[in-house]
């Protein structure tokens, strides 16, 4: 098969048993899996039990008709992208028109055209497949929460301010592994480690939202805001260095170099948004909490702490985590001292 032809799951609703199986058998003989439902109530329960590629949709039904059925997709997230193919004896262009304008896919009059049908249907199955493979490539350069905004919102340039925590990661000595060590080596070895790093804060609800040569940027609380975000990044961090032993054990038995990475977190406001322009853009964050969580960063280097957090971090924290004050620093471009605490 093509890949416009590949098969999908389809839901037929339809109150009328004659119609439900002759459109069933219809598309089973195209090499869709079916299921059917007898009225838009039903629907909406086996759609929010099951993944469903596209839904055949009769108009005319009792309990809830295909109109209120359509709205109710369209008002819910979950189903909002869903492919729905209106079906009805209503060859009227009114009726066509409203559903277009609800949000149908396509509209097809009973009797069904067998030829028809399989046209309209690869035609759906095809726009999914495309946006499907569009949310894919989105979520290779973004995170799922960004890529899913820009396909609700659009993109457009701006921020908003947010309290939300920050956390920068560093591999030490990187310089010095690239100069002693083929490129070839190092790009796989990020490779994999990055994989790691970027899992442990994608668990715990984290966006990375820059790539900084052997180091990255991760945002906690933004764009979807959590209560928990200090948590959430300081566990991310522990994470992280967790799964760096078994890198390393993995570097260690394959020959390769160990390496060591430090990790500042910070907490506060800061602006949350889209920097850049029109034609190249990244969601970040700025801000002082940002600059603050990079100085904490490169403090790790002098504290010989792989990770170091922040007095507002810190304030988030459960009191089971084992935390100690470093005491208080200046850093570069402030001129207040700083507390910082080293977890773990």
């Amino acid at each position: 098969m093509t890949a416009a032809h590949e098969p999908g799951h389809m839901l037929v609703v339809d109150d009328n048993r004659v119609n439900r199986l002759l459109l069933t058998h219809h598309l089973q003989q195209m090499g869709h899996t079916t299921e059917t439902a007898e009225n838009g109530r039903e629907a909406l329960d086996k759609l929010h039990s099951s993944e469903f590629d596209l839904m055949l949709l009769d108009i005319e039904m009792p309990v809830m008709n295909g109109y209120q059925t359509l709205e109710a997709c369209r008002d819910d997230p979950e189903l909002r992208e869903l492919r729905v193919i209106m079906t009805s004896s209503l060859d009227e262009l009114d009726s066509v028109v409203k559903c277009i304008e609800m949000g149908a896919e396509d509209y097809l009059v009973k009797p069904l055209n067998p030829i028809l049908l399989k046209a309209r249907v690869n035609a759906s199955l095809e726009k999914k497949r495309l946006r499907d493979q569009q949310k894919r490539w989105f979520r290779t350069f973004a995170t799922e929460e960004v890529a899913d905004e820009l396909m609700r919102n659009g993109f457009a340039l701006g921020g908003k301010t947010v309290d939300a925590t920050v956390m920068f990661a560093d591999i030490r000595s990187f310089t010095t592994l690239s100069e002693t060590h083929d490129p070839a080596v190092i790009h796989e070895m990020l490779n994999g480690y990055f994989s790691l790093m970027f899992g442990a804060i994608h668990e715990r609800g984290g966006l990375v939202s820059q790539l900084l040569g052997d180091g990255f940027m991760a945002v906690f609380g933004a764009p979807i805001p959590r209560e928990n975000h200090r948590e959430l990044a300081v566990r991310a961090g522990l994470d992280m260095l967790v799964r760096l032993d078994e890198f390393n054990r993995r570097q260690e038995e394959q020959g390769g170099t160990r390496i060591r990475i430090g990790i500042g977190i910070a907490s506060g406001p800061m602006i949350a948004g889209y920097t850049g322009s029109q034609e190249r853009a990244i969601y970040t964050c700025i801000g002082d909490t940002v600059n603050l969580a990079a100085r904490i960063e490169e403090y790790t280097k002098v504290a010989k702490r792989p990770l170091i957090i922040g007095r507002h971090a810190r304030a988030g924290l459960p009191a089971d985590m084992h935390i100690e004050s470093l005491g208080e620093v200046v850093f570069k471009g402030k001129q207040q001292a700083v507390e910082v605490f080293a977890v773990g």
